[in-house]
């Protein structure tokens, strides 16, 4: 994602949230995040927290505990943010 954020993906992030999140916004929270965060679950949490913030949504536990065994189970590394993000999308 160093080129910038697919387009599709930040589309679909704003109506998704019906916000509209700036591609800075993201990139700025995207800076915080490490290897540490994804293995971290207090980490990871945090950064769940922070997005849902960003977005102004409320994140029911479910949902957090969700994503938290989705993270754990699949290794999740920073490289594959991207497949996560379309796959919570879709949900």
């Amino acid at each position: 994602m160093s080129k910038g954020i697919p387009k599709d993906v930040l589309s679909a992030i704003n109506k998704k949230a019906g916000k509209n999140i700036s591609e800075n916004a993201v990139k700025k929270l995207a800076g915080t995040v490490d290897a540490n965060t994804f293995s971290d679950e207090a980490e990871l949490r945090k950064l769940i927290k922070r997005v849902a913030d960003m977005a102004k949504i409320k994140v029911p536990d479910s949902t957090m505990n969700d994503i938290v065994k989705a993270v754990k189970a699949s290794g999740m590394s920073p490289s594959s943010m991207e497949s996560l993000i379309k796959m919570m999308i879709k949900k």
